[in-house]
């Protein structure tokens, strides 16, 4: 475990995404709760990719254009998915203004995932980050990888649940003013429209 890979961790992590929007904006419609739930969502849809980068997945999105392009492009099909329905979803701002209004778990949750899942570039990233960290000649290669991985997500994790948090503490200021919440609306869909486009354009 060294120093560079931790610092390179911390910048890719840090570096506002597709996982990042989703985790300000559950934060800011739902609160702390839903933000820590979107943060632990994002989280998990970087576990196939970590296992694709292990067992050589990673290697046929990198060289076969037909299943990068299927991948990719279901990517950004959700991404606009995602900008409609944050559009759309005026209601669920409303209702969660309470503070012991109940957060829908498992939606939070499967949206956080499929953010993450969809998104070919995540693979690649792994197939092509870790390995700068690991000897291929050592007998410990694969166990060193999962842990980096690991590494990798918990930094994930606590980053995402960071962003979120802070977003919520300032939701009561926000929520009480409608011209905020609909311009928040706006941005959040924009957010996704521009990360879906960005992603269209992107090559392998």
């Amino acid at each position: 475990m060294s120093l560079a890979f931790l610092l390179t961790t911390l910048v890719v992590v840090a570096t506002p995404g597709t996982g990042v929007v989703y985790t300000l904006a559950a934060g800011l419609a739902r609160g702390p709760r839903a933000s820590v739930l979107a943060a632990f969502a994002c989280t998990l849809g970087i576990v196939p990719h970590m296992l694709a980068t292990v067992t050589g997945v990673a290697a046929l999105l990198h060289t076969s254009t037909t299943a990068f392009q299927v991948l990719k492009y279901a990517g950004v099909a959700y991404l606009l998915y995602m900008a409609w329905a944050t559009l759309r979803d005026r209601e669920a701002i409303t209702v969660a203004a309470g503070p012991d209004t109940p957060v829908p778990a498992r939606r939070v949750i499967v949206r956080g995932v499929l953010i993450n899942l969809l998104n070919p570039k995540l693979t690649i990233f792994f197939f092509a980050f870790l390995p700068q960290f690991v000897n291929p000649g050592e007998a410990n290669a694969l166990p060193l990888m999962l842990l980096l991985g690991a590494v990798f997500m918990l930094a994930t994790f606590v980053v995402f649940a960071v962003y979120g948090v802070l977003a919520a503490s300032v939701r009561s200021h926000v929520v009480s003013r409608p011209r905020v919440m609909t311009w928040l609306r706006r941005s959040f869909a924009g957010s996704f429209l521009a990360l879906g486009a960005k992603l269209a354009l992107t090559s392998r």
